[in-house]
């Protein structure tokens, strides 16, 4: 690696990195710095090519400078990378959306997903009249105040389960329960129920790792929060565009009230949205008094890849075929640790994946936090010698993408063959 780099960075940028979960401080040594990605794969500085697993935390499933989302982009750009006025792709964009998840029936677009969840809780609480929040312990929605409180991602694996900065009055208003836990959900809306504005859950947990949920656990907060007078609002941040054509919600066959989306729907660029049912969404300004604004919001570039991305991604048999990949890898990931004797559980779920080293996949954040976190980073450093990125940290979730094909997961499957029996043997 360019030893010049990680100086310079240090020099100028806190900690080396733009976000922390960039930085390895979850596996040690210095983070990789890369310069151009193709498919399936990217180079760092020094020419060194690596499978990409991590894929821009799943922003996308179509695998690195996609050509049609590249001439999209490029086709946008000449026309002008901003005006600050409205353009026919944010609506053409809301249409889509609105087409793939039902429960969407208005979106408004934003630039991140912590400004997509912010604004859609201060919408909930606007339109309920109500303050508290309940979110699960694990979950991360951003870096908001108000939910950087025993949150994941970047929170967990820096060790920081919250943040200095964040008031009393502000995290007050947060409760908190063990992720599909309902007997916990009830005791809380039992307590707390009339001033409960909405419950938000990652539908499928994947900022403490990969969690699925149990059986009949979102069903039961949908019957929840109807019956307390609550919004559940479904970040999607993550599964949007990941699980499915519609995401979680179709997954499951759960309705939220609001719905946070990213990620994919910028197709690598910033783009975030937020959106629900009109009667709530019409709360927002200027057609009501819930304010909320941003000048590159709906930016056309932005737009223009999440359409060209979107749009690729409505082809018949796309999900299946993107799930189909994710199983193969798993397996032979499962039967490269069984075979090294090493106690690992890989979890997936449609085109997401975590090696737990742990014996069982995990339900809630106490079994996530039971992992052997020092297995993990060596078997990062191991796969990343052996030409293969992941994310770096046990708890974030490694994704595939249409790019990688019966080769690259060969490649893959034979790098993780190597790295088991030298987590076994003690060995790099």
């Amino acid at each position: 690696m360019r030893g010049d780099l990680w100086p310079r960075s240090l020099q100028r940028i806190p900690g080396g990195v733009n976000s922390p979960v960039r930085s390895f401080t979850a596996v040690g040594g210095t983070p990789v710095f890369m310069a151009r990605g193709s498919g399936p794969f990217v180079w760092d500085v020094d020419g060194q090519c690596y499978v990409d697993l991590c894929l821009s935390w799943g922003a996308l499933p179509l695998g690195h400078a996609h050509p049609d989302v590249v001439a999209a982009v490029c086709r946008a750009a000449e026309m002008g990378t901003t005006f600050g006025t409205a353009t026919e792709g944010e609506v053409e964009l809301a249409e889509l959306v609105s087409s793939a998840m039902p429960s969407v029936e208005m979106l408004r677009l934003c630039s991140s997903g912590t400004e997509a969840v912010m604004s859609a809780i201060r919408l909930a609480r606007a339109f309920t009249g109500r303050s508290k929040i309940l979110k699960f312990a694990g979950g991360y929605h951003g870096h908001a105040d108000s939910l950087l409180v025993q949150a994941g991602s970047g929170a967990l694996t820096g060790g920081v389960p919250s943040s200095p900065g964040v008031t009393r009055a502000v995290s007050g208003d947060t409760l908190v329960c063990p992720y599909n836990d309902l007997d916990a959900v009830e005791e809380i809306c039992a307590a707390w129920g009339t001033d409960i504005a909405a419950i938000i859950v990652e539908p499928v947990a994947a900022n403490m790792g990969l969690v699925a949920p149990v059986p009949g656990f979102l069903q039961a907060l949908r019957r929840v929060v109807d019956r307390v007078g609550a919004l559940l609002i479904f970040d999607e941040v993550i599964t949007g565009f990941r699980l499915g054509w519609g995401g979680a919600q179709a997954m499951f066959d759960v309705r939220a009230d609001l719905t946070c989306l990213g990620k994919v729907l910028g197709g690598g660029m910033p783009l975030a949205g937020y959106g629900g049912r009109t009667d709530i969404m019409r709360q927002v300004a200027p057609s009501g008094p819930v304010y909320q604004a941003g000048t590159l919001s709906g930016n056309p570039v932005a737009v223009a890849a999440g359409l060209a991305t979107l749009r690729l991604l409505q082809r018949p048999g796309v999900y299946v075929d993107l799930a189909a990949r994710t199983v193969a890898l798993s397996r032979e990931w499962q039967s490269a640790a069984d075979r090294a004797g090493i106690s690992c559980s890989v979890v997936h779920t449609a085109s997401l994946l975590t090696p737990f080293f742990r014996a069982e996949a995990p339900t809630s954040l106490g079994e996530v936090l039971q992992s052997d976190v020092k297995a993990y980073a060596a078997f990062f450093h191991a796969m990343l010698a052996r030409g293969v990125y992941l994310p770096p940290a046990q708890f974030e979730v490694g994704f595939m993408s249409l790019s990688h094909g019966p080769e690259e997961i060969a490649s893959v499957a034979a790098a993780a063959e190597g790295a088991f029996a030298c987590l076994r043997d003690g060995g790099q």
